[in-house]
């Protein structure tokens, strides 16, 4: 068999390096499509939750009534008992890291300054600029997000998760709604409205599950098998009670608060939500490596994950308790709560 001449061997080199980047092109949107589906399959049970939350109140099969029963026995036994097995059993030194203390809070009080500076530009006060901010840098964490990462990445992403969620009920929380005073009672009005905040932090059992917890993790402390199975139950109906009770959440605040509002009092701050903060923290994730701090490839996951997450749905019973635009907040989580099941599923098949 005669052998190729010069002229032709550069067709066939040309021909095999086409048909492998052709193959190579099929084989990436081939993974793209399908880990972007799988990631779906895993999501998708905790957003239909919700939307069957949402649906079960606007049609009226769940009494508007009964949402805060159902919103109470979230908040005070079913997160908490959930908050305390995986703060038991996540070693001390993952749930208080300071690389990730400093970092997420780094990025929320940036988010917060940002929202803020983009709010008040189309006149809005300090009342709903600042709740605007704190719907904008607070992420469902508690409710949704340690489940949810749980089950997408594993117990271990208990421990960031949890220490994220410390930043926003005590220092992210406090901060906003410190500053949602500024607008009549000046400095010593904020001075009160942060005393108030923190009052609020100190008589929610989530951050005491949370430093229970850590107690136990560190001293090793078992419960006895009927109190630790009954905790087990508690904390495995947290996730779908909770799921449930933020689209009824929604759903009421849509009935009783919605209104006519310009596009741009809540775009801005959703686009700030789904987008800007999790590049935020990836940003800061780079310049804390950049400076010398240890972060694990793991660990940034996790906090991309969790500031990939929709608005937290409280933030609604503080606009309402500080006379903020509640339809304007309930915007807000609606919109992200709906986009993050595209965006969130996004992150996820970029990370994981």
């Amino acid at each position: 068999m005669a052998l190729p001449s010069i002229r032709e061997k550069p067709l066939c080199i040309d021909g095999w390096v086409t048909c492998h980047v052709s193959l190579a092109a099929c084989s990436c949107l081939w993974h793209l499509k399908y880990g972007m589906l799988n990631v779906l399959l895993v999501t998708f049970p905790f957003f239909a939750l919700v939307l069957t939350g949402y649906i079960a109140t606007y049609r009226g099969w769940l009494a508007l009534p009964a949402i805060p029963g159902l919103n109470g026995f979230v908040l005070y036994f079913a997160v908490p008992c959930m908050l305390y097995r995986f703060g038991a059993n996540t070693p001390v030194a993952e749930l208080f890291n300071p690389v990730v203390f400093g970092l997420y809070l780094s990025v929320a009080l940036v988010m917060v300054a940002l929202a803020i500076g983009v709010t008040k530009r189309d006149g809005i006060g300090w009342n709903d600029a600042s709740l605007g901010a704190l719907v904008a840098a607070f992420p469902n964490t508690g409710f949704m997000g340690v489940p949810l990462l749980a089950a997408i990445l594993g117990a271990a992403s208990a421990g960031p998760a949890i220490a994220t969620i410390l930043i926003d009920l005590v220092i992210t929380s406090s901060l906003c709604v410190a500053l949602s005073r500024l607008d009549g009672a000046g400095v010593a009005g904020a001075k009160r409205a942060a005393k108030l905040a923190l009052t609020g932090v100190v008589g929610n059992p989530m951050p005491w599950a949370i430093v229970l917890g850590a107690v136990a993790s560190a001293y090793q402390v078992v419960l006895p098998t009927p109190i630790d199975d009954s905790v087990a139950l508690l904390a495995n109906a947290a996730s779908p009670v909770a799921l449930f009770t933020i689209g009824a959440v929604l759903a009421r605040s849509q009935m009783t608060s919605a209104h006519a509002m310009p596009v741009s009092h809540y775009l801005p701050v959703v686009v700030l939500k789904l987008l800007v903060h999790p590049l935020l923290v990836f940003v800061g994730a780079l310049i804390a490596r950049a400076m010398g701090f240890e972060l694990d490839v793991f660990t940034l996951t996790c906090l991309l994950l969790v500031a990939s997450l929709p608005s937290a749905s409280n933030v609604s019973l503080l606009a309402e308790r500080f006379g903020a635009d509640n339809g304007r907040i309930a915007r807000i989580i609606l919109l992200t709560t709906t986009a993050s099941f595209v965006t969130f599923s996004a992150v996820v098949s970029w990370r994981v």
